[in-house]
């Protein structure tokens, strides 16, 4: 296991509610361009598992960014090594790759840089940063690269 297994970030109660909330209408095709519904085969127990994500693209490449870091659905998506996007009607099968520790920093910058308003408190990094700043803690936070 990554040596950023004990960094995770509980969701909030409130955070709980609101992830639902939002989930019911990207399910119905509402929202943003860069919001869907992940879908991933649970490691141990078989159970398809749903989540809320925003995708950032990066170089003409898509990712996923575990901000709160070792995340259920990123130890899922890693041992699957595949993700559906789901938003409406339209389902799309990913595989993914897991970026090393040093390749994530561009894409930690971006993700922060963009979704400043709805992911910085998981990020002790603040947004206009250089992306020398996110180095140090790259490793806190797991990025996926989306593969067609």
């Amino acid at each position: 296991m990554p040596e950023s297994a004990a960094h995770y970030k509980k969701e909030t109660r409130i955070e709980r509610i609101l992830n639902r909330a939002f989930g019911f209408a990207v399910r119905l095709g509402i929202g943003p361009s860069y919001n869907y519904l992940l879908e991933v085969r649970g490691r141990k127990s078989g159970r398809v598992y749903v989540t809320p994500v925003n995708l950032i693209e990066v170089g003409g490449r898509r990712y996923l960014v575990a901000s709160r870091g070792e995340t259920a659905w990123a130890r899922n998506a890693r041992a699957a090594g595949a993700v559906t996007l789901r938003k409406g009607s339209k389902a799309d099968l990913h595989s993914v790759r897991e970026l090393p520790a040093t390749e994530r920093p561009p894409v930690l910058k971006a993700f922060v840089d963009r979704y400043a308003a709805q992911v910085q408190r998981f990020h002790s990094v603040p947004k206009g940063s250089p992306v020398e700043a996110f180095v140090a803690t790259a490793s806190l936070h797991p990025v996926f690269e989306l593969i067609k």
